[in-house]
């Protein structure tokens, strides 16, 4: 298999992982996840209180016996799973060597094949100050190529809305599963956005992806800086003290999106595109619990 995202031999590894979903969803066809359904399949769940118009033939006569009580057996029943990739293509993104859009489409990429290899649904959207573009879930191995094409066309350009962008999101897809957010978040409607997700019921993973120079900046003397986004322009004499202001700022402002994944129950991971993807995504992601 042929892509510019990602190497063979990283494909190969990438085969032998799955997604984790830390809860049950309902998926559409039967696949490789399991969700809790009433009656028979491959093994035993739970009991649920029996209610007027369940099958009275998973009764458990034996526990009415004791408690005289009537429950119902609950089983476990092999679903696909939904995995949603959504990836920031603001301007902001376009800034390093890699730069941190590149970095996050690899990311994506890898996250995708292994949601598709395992035959969950895979479907991802592009975003901006709206959804800019939307691939709706796939499902195989087949379609592994369509997913890659689709992040290999994507652009990073214009500015950024996530709040707005995620709610659109959220609303077009119809069914609720893992989503896995990778941005570098230099919007400050960012909060509206998990917390839309959040309320939709989605198993979040925040990717935080910032290039090493965003976190460690090498500046002095007198310059003139320009927002990527809009353009606007600022003079400034960078000294020891306004260095350390800024790293001041910066920690809290990945302290503050951190607090808020945990506020909305989501995962959050802070990625410096020095660090290498394949790592990020076999060790690290690995580490977290979203991959096994």
């Amino acid at each position: 298999m042929q892509t510019r995202l990602l190497e063979p031999e990283f494909l190969r590894q990438l085969e032998q992982l799955s997604l984790v979903a830390k809860r049950v969803f309902a998926g559409r066809l039967k696949g490789e996840r399991r969700s809790v359904k009433r009656g028979a399949s491959v093994e035993f769940a739970d009991y649920r209180n029996y209610a007027l118009g369940d099958d009275p033939r998973y009764i458990d006569w034996n526990t009415y016996a004791r408690l005289e009580r009537l429950f119902l057996k609950l089983f476990m029943e092999e679903e696909d799973l939904h995995v949603y990739v959504l990836l920031d293509g603001s301007r902001s993104m376009t800034f390093g060597t890699p730069s941190k859009f590149d970095y996050a489409r690899r990311v994506a990429a890898a996250l995708g094949y292994i949601g598709l290899c395992g035959y969950d649904r895979v479907g991802a959207a592009l975003l901006g100050e709206s959804m800019r573009e939307y691939l709706a879930p796939l499902r195989g191995r087949p379609s592994v190529f369509r997913f890659f094409r689709f992040l290999e066309e994507a652009q990073a350009d214009g500015g950024t809305a996530l709040g707005a962008a995620l709610q659109e999101w959220a609303l077009r897809a119809r069914r609720t599963g893992i989503a896995i957010l990778v941005s570098d978040f230099l919007d400050p409607q960012w909060e509206a956005g998990i917390k839309a997700l959040a309320l939709r019921k989605y198993q979040l993973a925040v990717i935080h992806v910032l290039d090493r120079s965003e976190v460690e900046p090498d500046l002095v003397g007198d310059l003139k800086l320009i927002d990527a986004e809009t353009g606007e322009e600022r003079e400034i004499s960078v000294s020891g003290v306004l260095l350390r202001d800024y790293r001041r700022a910066l920690d809290h402002f990945c302290g503050s999106l951190q607090a808020a994944c945990r506020k909305y129950g989501a995962d959050y991971l802070r990625a410096t595109t020095d660090v290498p993807f394949e790592d990020l995504v076999l060790r690290w992601l690995r580490s977290r619990g979203l991959v096994k």
